[in-house]
């Protein structure tokens, strides 16, 4: 006979390295120099500088996405694999908009995951990362709109 499962609160994940910090403020590079580029680039080169925000947005968005199956991978939590796939679906569909609406729709992806994460990470061991997440989310928001305003 086996044992019944228990629901158990998982451990906490230490905070990030300083390895993930460094790698981490380094992915916002993309995005404030697409956000900067945007308002100083000619007007034939600017297609090129929206999409390349775009993309790394939606990247990014998938990404923080696909956290989330990972997180349900290791607790066993079904219901995350959902939302897991909705960031990556809005992405798809704002990468394909004209850069002044789909850098709008990224940047409240980015602001949305946060929101979700802020639910989520605390139930499964995470807090300690809410606060890279926020730092990486704003300046990441912030340059989408940016980004969009100049577009």
């Amino acid at each position: 006979m086996s044992a019944p499962l228990t629901a158990s609160a998982p451990a906490p994940v230490p905070a990030p390295s300083p390895q993930a910090l460094r790698l981490g403020y380094a992915g916002l590079i993309p995005f404030v120099a697409s956000a900067l580029l945007v308002w100083w680039v000619r007007a034939d080169t600017l297609p090129y500088v929206t999409l390349a925000l775009a993309t790394y947005a939606a990247v990014i968005v998938s990404f923080l996405g696909g956290i989330h199956w990972g997180i349900g991978f290791r607790d066993g939590t079904p219901g995350l694999f959902g939302w897991g796939v909705a960031p990556s679906l809005v992405a798809w569909l704002a990468v394909m908009m004209p850069p002044n609406a789909g850098l709008v729709i990224s940047g409240a992806m980015l602001i949305g995951c946060y929101l979700v994460d802020r639910r989520v990470y605390p139930r499964h061991g995470l807090s300690a990362w809410l606060t890279l997440r926020f730092r990486l989310s704003a300046v990441a928001a912030l340059s989408c709109f940016i980004g969009a305003a100049g577009a």
